[in-house]
């Protein structure tokens, strides 16, 4: 695809109110939408996550929050070089803010996305080299049924995905919310093994 239909697809993506004014599962989103994604016709590295959190929301800038910097300290890079679209390509799960749950946390990514935009999205980037999972439902559409059973043993095996002859690689990653700092101190062979290999690898291809 161009970068003239892919700004097209972008564009309509951006003007997507699916969720709000028809949604196919559950109640309507209670709020005005605000679809965050980058698409690149360059990029070879997509970042795949759940979907923006409020902060994000009111930004419209994604990962502009303290999980994105603890991101970009995973993949060894600074605010401009992670938001150079044509190094890196953000396309969540669900692209606007869910809402919250009872308990305050955020809802899950809205079915409507992935059904929608997402076969598109990715048919329009074949130059992809990488692709990064962050979360369970992300890593649920991209790895279908090669996911292991939950997320720690899905991450834990990261190189039947990551150095599979298939292509995009995939590279499967708890998300970095800092309530995942606990996660992270029972699990340090993420940060001994697969943090190296992600940095190397974000390196040769950005």
């Amino acid at each position: 695809m161009s970068a003239v239909d892919l700004g097209a697809l972008s564009a309509e993506i951006k003007t997507c109110r699916i969720c709000r004014d028809a949604p196919r599962y559950g109640p309507a989103l209670p709020h005005e939408p605000n679809p965050v994604c980058i698409l690149s016709s360059t990029a070879r590295i997509a970042i795949c996550g759940q979907a923006p959190g409020i902060r994000v929301h009111n930004s419209g800038i994604p990962f502009n929050d303290p999980s994105g910097d603890r991101l970009r300290e995973w993949l060894g890079v600074d605010r401009t070089t992670f938001y150079d679209p044509g190094k890196f390509a953000i396309v969540p799960m669900g692209f606007c803010f869910p809402g919250y749950d009872a308990h305050g946390s955020d809802l899950p990514p809205r079915r409507e996305c992935r059904e929608t935009w997402h076969e598109r999205v990715f048919r329009s980037m074949p130059q992809l080299e990488l692709i990064l999972t962050i979360g369970q439902y992300a890593q649920a559409y991209h790895l279908r049924d090669r996911r292991r059973r939950g997320m720690t043993a899905t991450v834990l095996n990261w190189q039947d995905y990551f150095v599979a002859s298939t292509s995009p690689a995939i590279l499967p990653l708890p998300h970095p919310s800092w309530r995942n700092s606990g996660w992270l101190k029972k699990n340090p062979w993420f940060a001994d093994n697969v943090l190296p290999a992600l940095r190397e690898k974000v390196r040769i291809l950005t």
